[in-house]
């Protein structure tokens, strides 16, 4: 019999699940669904193929959806098996549903639901259908997805005045499991028990101010499923209940390994790992506390990330079909103009990574209309605007964003230079000789440095609307890092903005990985090393466990916590704060990809840095190098992965 799979409209699956994620947060007790344009998935799909059959085969649809199989001319029920005689036979199966999206299945030895179907929307023609390797089983619900299970036990027990308090060996997504482990006659022990859950020990203690507190649920001894590393359970004493943490997640193998002389780097990698492990399952989402969304910004750099560690273009196919949503285009991807342009960008480094011209060819159509919709803001110098309901972010950071912002065209002219590369993988190519969007890319380009270089200050400044000439590092990175500015003028920015102590210092993760790739780039990776071991160091000596939204070593351990003007809102396992794996091992491991795939790629390791090193990097989806040795007797060799093979 033929491999089957769950079948559905491409991208549908994405944007059911995505709009569940996106759903999710809940914050002290009130529901937070995301803010901006929920896309809908297709409510009614026929699935066509017609088949040639040497003999007599049968076969049997299953599906949720309310709909019927038309096998010829005639039709039949879902559930039912199906007999057909030799000879040509066109299939559809029309499939209806109101609260999810449909799906079908196929059994049979010749006639199943593989990779070759079509599925029509009744709008659009057919396209090839949407489809997963975790959904190949005919009893599974594709609108469900069942995590995996790992059962934690507190690793220390601490009995306060008030209650008790349990905690975790480190930071988990999971559901909290309370078991009365003795009867007692007490008042109370008819009533609901109530815990608050907290990524610190501040947060679980602090009833007021917790994030998470839930009603265990009396069938199930369950809480719903959050982030948590301290669980507080009010009035009880220890010997009353027994307490666990379910840890659920997707099972997304690690190909990567980092061990090196220098033990802080060591553990920094360890930390990284884990706390991108934890923001990277159905989705790459921001964190696993607080919002829980899938945020195009932080959806960008888990793809370098991911690259290095995983190798796993599956999750990089369905953040991005969830982010990018259906046509026609009306607001931007998570309501900012940056994130949009990210989204372009992420396309051109998941082909490079993994030369998937299938899902290139499948957006291609989106990114286009992405482009078109953002090129309807362009002002009378061809500098991208935001429009009344636009956020322009770029980074928490004092920037000047009055009229056209400096950062943000450095992103329109990448997305060009990626348009113009995915335009040849596509296809789409009219001719050789056609140039359009490389010839906007130069034409903007030519305008930037017209507008935006400031000689005297050797930086581009952030507007020139305002005539506060006014500079930060962000547009200076950008340049860099996408190859705007020419060989002279990164150098001059290096010196007078990336080492420059009066212009204000990066505070985010999220901008510290762009300044330290750029840093990397320009051949600065002793002070690269440095910062990181001050920066996700410094977050080690305060304790954490998994890596955070935002660091700034000069506020309080009393205030560590807060963000956002509020007490506990920051994010203590952030997916962008996970940037050591990618910057240890692009650059001082030294592992680059020089043809899509990774057909060719080089290994350079920077061993002035390491006595010795023991370090594995992924090289596309089936390779792997292993780099051992010191600096006299290094070893790097080709591992190839013969045990997974492609479903």
């Amino acid at each position: 019999m033929k491999k089957s799979y769950w079948l559905w409209y491409p991208g549908d699956f994405e944007l059911y699940h995505a709009m569940k994620q996106n759903f999710s947060r809940v914050e002290r007790g009130m529901g937070w669904p995301a803010f901006w344009k929920s896309e809908g998935f297709r409510n009614r799909v026929v699935f066509r193929r017609t088949y040639q059959l040497q003999e007599e085969t049968a076969f049997i649809v299953h599906s949720e959806a309310t709909g019927y199989v038309l096998a010829g001319e005639k039709k039949y029920p879902f559930g039912r098996k199906i007999l057909c005689g030799s000879g040509e036979i066109p299939i559809s199966i029309h499939a209806a549903c109101i609260e999810k999206f449909p799906t079908i299945y196929i059994e049979g030895d010749v006639i199943c639901s593989d990779q070759e179907w079509l599925a029509e929307d009744y709008d659009q023609p057919p396209v090839p259908v949407g489809y997963s390797r975790y959904f190949m089983k005919a009893d599974q619900i594709p609108s469900v997805w069942n995590y995996d299970e790992k059962r934690y036990k507190p690793v220390r027990v601490e009995e306060t005045d008030s209650g008790v308090l349990y905690e975790f060996e480190t930071e988990l997504t999971a559901q909290i499991e309370v078991v009365r482990a003795v009867h007692t006659e007490r008042a109370d022990d008819t009533e609901k028990i109530r815990i608050f859950c907290g990524e610190s020990r501040e947060e679980a203690m602090d009833q007021e101010h917790c994030y998470y507190s839930w009603e265990i649920d009396p069938v199930t001894n369950r809480s719903p499923r959050c982030a948590v590393r301290f669980v507080f359970l009010p009035k009880y004493k220890k010997e009353e209940m027994k307490v666990s943490a379910i840890h659920q997640y997707v099972d997304i193998p690690i190909k990567a390994s980092f061990s090196c002389d220098d033990e802080l780097l060591n553990q920094i990698w360890a930390v990284a790992e884990h706390t991108f492990q934890l923001c990277s399952g159905i989705f790459f989402i921001d964190g696993i506390k607080r919002d829980k969304w899938i945020w195009g910004g932080d959806a960008y750099q888990s793809l370098f990330v991911n690259q290095y560690l995983m190798a796993d273009p599956d999750i990089n196919r369905r953040t991005l079909l969830a982010l990018r949503g259906n046509d026609p285009m009306t607001t931007h991807i998570n309501t900012i103009v940056d994130y949009s342009l990210y989204w372009i960008l992420s396309i051109k480094e998941h082909y490079e990574a993994y030369a998937d011209e299938e899902f290139v060819r499948q957006v291609y159509p989106k990114m286009v209309s992405l482009i078109k919709f953002c090129e309807e803001q362009l002002d009378e110098h061809g500098f991208l605007i935001g429009r009344k309901k636009d956020w322009i972010y770029i980074d928490w950071a004092d920037l000047d964003k009055e009229g056209p912002v400096c950062a943000e065209q450095m992103l329109l002219a990448a997305c060009y230079k990626a348009m113009d590369a995915m335009e040849s993988v596509a296809g789409n190519r009219e001719c050789a000789a056609c140039t359009e969007y490389n010839d906007k890319y130069v034409e903007l380009v030519r305008k930037i440095d017209q507008f935006y270089w400031d000689e005297e200050q050797s930086a581009y400044i952030d507007s020139f609307s305002s005539g506060r000439r006014h500079v930060t590092r962000h547009a200076n990175i950008f340049a860099i890092l996408y190859g705007i500015a020419d060989t002279e003028r990164q150098k001059q920015i290096v010196d007078c903005v990336l080492f420059n102590d009066r212009i204000p210092a990066i505070t985010t993760p999220y901008f510290k990985f762009y300044e330290l790739d750029v840093l990397c780039r320009m051949g600065r990776l002793a002070e690269v090393l440095e910062q990181m071991k001050s920066y996700w160091g410094g977050m080690l000596k305060r304790g954490a466990v998994t890596f955070w939204e935002e660091y700034d070593p000069n506020v309080s351990e009393a205030e560590q916590y807060d963000m956002y003007g509020d007490k506990f809102g920051k994010s203590l396992c952030h997916a962008w704060a996970a940037s050591p794996i990618y910057l240890l091992a692009r650059y001082f491991a030294g592992v680059r990809i020089l043809k899509p795939g990774g057909e060719q790629y080089e290994v350079k390791p920077q061993m002035e840095f390491f006595q010795k090193i023991d370090c594995t990097v992924p090289v596309g989806r089936w390779k792997r190098v292993h780099i051992y040795g010191d600096t006299e007797h290094l070893d790097i060799e080709e591992l190839q992965e013969q045990q997974c093979v492609e479903v």
